[in-house]
């Protein structure tokens, strides 16, 4: 490709509303334009990468045994009517009528349209297994659309299914949808973690999501370096907490303390002198019209996926200080779990602790030395709060690594959700109907795009690996009205594109430093300078990623790069 035809309108500036570098990166260096609020036009090197993606997924797919097929954007409500989810799903969803006034949805994911393919089709056993594909838009109406590609209404996506007359089969097709899924994300050179996740809107009995460290992630996961263990923070679990063996015979007096006008755990823990993991802080929350309250270690947060399982609502509210008072008989700040009055869940970071403090129940006094089983009691310990790095890893107690992530890829373990309500049904081998099992996993391309740079980017701009990069090469004369100089990297060039390698030759009659920043800012991995040296036979080749630049005769450039475009593949 020669730049001189390339629609790639690079910028000096951010845009205003850019928050994140692969926002801002995407727009200046010519990928992406802002159509409105989560509306991008895909401009030609976006579409590159874009392509690049689509075809290592197309490939480990096909690899696995998938097929690829293409469904209709448009869904009509009876589909969604029958699953149950027309009412459900939210505001999220697009919905509109036609000219007929018949009510219709851009979809946003396609359970209901592929089940609904497949139970027309398929009805023996013998079909069975099968998983479909495809790969377009889906739609969103996000209520907050932002950070560029990465939270938008239309986007694209990789969304596939699977079928099977058990549920063995449908867990022998998760794992090898996450081993695929993990040779996609490797592929592609990105830094991800599989990670045990919520299940979401989707069902489903388990889920795994892949996401990429990135410190811009809106994501938070924690993993394990010992054992392997990898959860995202809504999803993972707190270690059996160690209770101290006969901690009865450590408990000391209760004490009253004053402490004047300190509510919050800090002001707390700072006017007390002592860590906030020395306190338990207690909350009351509303879920269904009922008031809860919940007691956790100072230093901990509630886990607002975990209660909302736990109570079985799917959401809840934190009372007001007046609806405090009024459950509780107690003053907002200074709680107590002695005599609460209400229904008490305590988490587990509350079973390790001996002599802690909480709240008296009366304003501007805390009490000190309280212990669960002597000053209230408790039943049972439940998993309410969110997991954080250094906690001990569930599986084998391990310090826990927290990272932040961007989640682009999702498995799940449907099971028989939408079968059993789509009466997507097969016929055994007695004779007998039954409702196949289902698995769902999902890729998104645009999101893949945007992580991709969130994760390999600098001061100059994007750093592509090679994989999903628009042009793998960019050869760059440094002045296009010297013949010489023209001659060699036209030769240059043309050899590279002989060999198989996607090169760019930026052959604007520009000055050198201008198109130095501009292939910096789009982030081809390798650079071929072909400036004043060559009447020597020599040119220079600049690796983007390191910066290093390497003087080289110019009838060995060409074989270099390919042999680094070879290496870097080779180390993926």
């Amino acid at each position: 490709m020669r730049f001189s035809r390339l629609f790639a309108p690079t910028l000096k500036e951010s845009p205003a509303d850019a928050e994140i570098p692969s926002h801002k990166l995407l727009v200046r260096a010519g990928f992406i334009r802002k159509k409105a609020a989560g509306l991008y036009d895909i401009l030609p090197l976006g579409v590159r990468t874009l392509l690049k993606i689509e075809k290592i997924i197309r490939e480990e797919m096909n690899r696995a045994g998938a097929q690829e097929v293409s469904l209709p954007i448009m869904h009509p409500s009876e589909l969604w009517i029958e699953s149950g989810r027309w009412d459900v799903y939210g505001k999220e969803m697009i919905k509109f009528k036609d000219r007929h006034e018949r009510d219709y949805a851009l979809g946003p994911t396609a359970e209901e349209m592929i089940t609904d393919l497949v139970r027309k089709e398929i009805r023996s056993y013998k079909q069975l297994p099968i998983n479909l594909y495809q790969i377009g838009k889906k739609f969103r109406d996000e209520i907050r659309p932002r950070f560029g590609l990465m939270r938008c209404r239309e986007f694209i996506m990789k969304d596939a299914y699977s079928f099977h007359v058990n549920v063995e089969d449908a867990e022998r097709e998760y794992w090898n949808m996450y081993e695929t899924y993990s040779r996609i994300f490797k592929r592609m050179g990105l830094n991800f973690r599989a990670v045990e996740a919520d299940t979401g809107e989707i069902g489903g009995k388990f889920s795994h999501e892949f996401m990429v460290i990135a410190d811009t992630g809106e994501g938070k996961l924690v993993y394990c370096e010992k054992c392997g263990y990898a959860a995202s923070t809504e999803k993972a679990e707190q270690a059996e907490p160690a209770i101290p063996q006969g901690r009865e015979s450590l408990y000391k007096e209760i004490e009253e303390v004053y402490t004047p006008n300190v509510k919050s755990i800090d002001d707390v823990a700072g006017f007390l002198g002592v860590g906030a993991s020395s306190l338990a802080k207690l909350i009351v929350i509303v879920a269904d019209n009922k008031p809860y309250a919940i007691l956790l270690r100072g230093d901990r947060e509630i886990n607002e996926l975990k209660l909302s399982r736990l109570l079985k609502v799917k959401d809840f509210r934190f009372a007001t200080d007046e609806e405090v008072k009024k459950f509780t008989g107690q003053e907002p700040g200074f709680l107590s779990p002695v005599n609460i009055g209400v229904p008490l869940i305590v988490d587990v970071s509350v079973a390790e602790m001996v002599n802690f403090y909480t709240g008296s129940g009366r304003k501007d006094y805390h009490l000190k030395n309280i212990n669960w089983g002597r000053d209230f009691s408790v039943e049972q310990f439940y998993d309410v709060a969110e997991v954080k790095g250094g906690d001990r890893c569930p599986r084998c107690g391990a310090p826990l690594i927290e990272k932040r992530g961007i989640e682009v890829g999702h498995i799940f373990k449907l099971g028989t959700r939408y079968s059993e309500a789509m009466n997507c049904v097969f016929v055994d081998e007695s004779g007998k109907e039954r409702p196949m099992v289902m698995g769902c996993y999902g890729i998104g391309v645009t999101r893949v795009m945007a992580a991709a740079v969130e994760q390999n980017y600098d001061k100059w701009g994007i750093i592509w690996p090679v994989a999903i990069a628009p042009f793998e090469v960019e050869v760059i004369p440094v002045n296009v009205k010297d013949n010489k100089q023209m001659e060699v990297a036209e030769n240059i060039y043309k050899g590279l594109i002989d060999k198989g390698i996607d090169t760019l030759i930026d052959d604007r009659d520009e000055r050198a430093g201008f198109k130095f920043k501009d292939a910096d800012l789009i982030g081809i991995p390798y650079q071929i300078v072909v400036g004043k040296k060559v009447f020597d036979g020599v040119v220079e080749v600049k690796i983007r990623r390191t910066g290093k630049k390497i003087e080289i005769p110019l009838t060995q450039a060409a074989q270099l790069v390919i042999n680094l475009l070879n290496e870097e593949v080779k180390n993926l």
